[in-house]
């Protein structure tokens, strides 16, 4: 993939490695980087589990209420309906794979996700708009 094809949302870029979908490729895989401070809302995957690995950096994650860092080497995996968050808080970026499976998750949900943050213009984005976009790319915004 070229430099075009990383989504940039806020502190967070996204690469797609291998796009999946649900009969040809059932593990996309993905490739992302975030920034010191860079943090995700808290949500749930409906229909697929998520395999975190890391690969440089230390991602703080708290899944269902619990802290767990990944950094290199480690491996987490996030169950279906698992409300989870990710935050870098330390000062260097971390990167990870990540794998979907089934494939249902595409870059199409990051293009717009990373749309809205950059029509919010640097404020805080409309959760109502960006949980619409989650629900229907098969994600639940934890309130």
């Amino acid at each position: 993939m070229s430099s075009k094809d990383e989504i940039r949302m806020g502190g967070i870029a996204v690469r797609y490695l291998v796009e999946g979908t649900k009969r040809t490729i059932p593990l996309p895989c993905s490739s992302s980087t975030w920034r010191p401070a860079a943090k995700s809302p808290a949500h749930s995957h409906d229909g697929y589990e998520e395999t975190v690995y890391g690969l440089e950096g230390i991602l703080t994650f708290t899944l269902e209420g619990k802290a767990t860092e990944v950094g290199p080497g480690r491996v987490l995996v996030i169950p279906r309906g698992a409300v989870h968050r990710f935050d870098n808080f330390r000062r260097i970026a971390a990167t990870l794979l990540t794998v979907i499976t089934p494939g249902i998750l595409g870059p199409s949900c990051f293009r717009e996700v990373a749309d809205l943050l950059h029509a919010s213009a640097g404020g805080p984005p409309d959760l109502a708009s960006l949980g619409t976009i989650m629900r229907r790319h098969g994600l639940t915004l934890a309130t």
